[in-house]
C-alpha cells in the first residue's frame, strides 16, 4: 500500500490493461499504479485499502458489467470516485456520453487511447488534490478544520 494517490486501472482485456498501466507508469510518481482485469478483485481491493481517495481509469464495459456498477460499489469508500475517474471506451456513443455526464465524469477517452490524452486526464485529477494539499500546508486554520472530519 502506498501513502500516495494511487491509480486503479480496471479493464477486462488484459492487453489493454497492460498498455494503460505502461503509459501511466511512465509519468506517474504520486502513488502506486494498480491494474485489475476482474471487477470483483478491484472492488475487494478498494474495500480493504485505508485511503478514500484514488484515481480510477476504467473501461466502460467490464465483462457483462459496466464501470458505473463498479463506481456504485465503491462510492461509500471513495465519495469522489465518479469525479476522479477516467472512462475509456471503444465507442463513445451518445448513451456512454450521457451516462458520464449524469455521473459527473468529465474524462472520457476512446480507444485506442493516446498516451498524452491519458496523461492529461490523470494529471487533471491529481492536480486537484495537489492544489488542496498545498492550501492545507499554507493555511493552518484550514488544515485544523479539515482534520476535525
Amino acid at each position: 500500500m502506498s501513502d500516495g494517490l494511487d491509480v486503479i486501472i480496471l479493464d477486462d482485456d488484459s492487453s489493454v490493461c497492460e498498455v494503460l498501466e505502461g503509459i501511466i507508469r511512465r509519468f506517474y510518481t504520486w502513488g502506486n499504479v494498480l491494474p485489475f482485469t476482474r471487477m470483483e478483485e478491484a472492488v475487494q481491493h478498494c474495500e480493504t485499502r485505508p485511503s478514500g481517495v484514488a484515481v480510477f481509469v476504467l473501461d466502460v464495459y467490464i465483462g457483462e458489467m459496466n464501470c458505473f456498477g463498479f463506481l456504485d460499489a465503491i462510492a461509500h469508500r471513495f465519495p469522489m470516485a465518479y469525479e476522479d475517474s477516467v472512462i475509456i471506451t471503444g465507442n463513445a456513443s451518445d448513451d456512454v456520453v450521457n451516462m458520464c455526464v449524469a455521473s459527473d465524469i468529465t474524462h472520457l477517452l476512446e480507444k485506442p487511447v493516446r498516451a498524452f490524452a491519458l496523461q492529461l486526464a490523470v494529471r487533471s485529477i491529481v492536480n486537484k488534490y495537489m492544489r488542496f494539499a498545498k492550501k492545507l500546508l499554507q493555511d493552518p486554520g484550514l488544515a485544523e478544520s479539515v482534520s476535525k472530519f
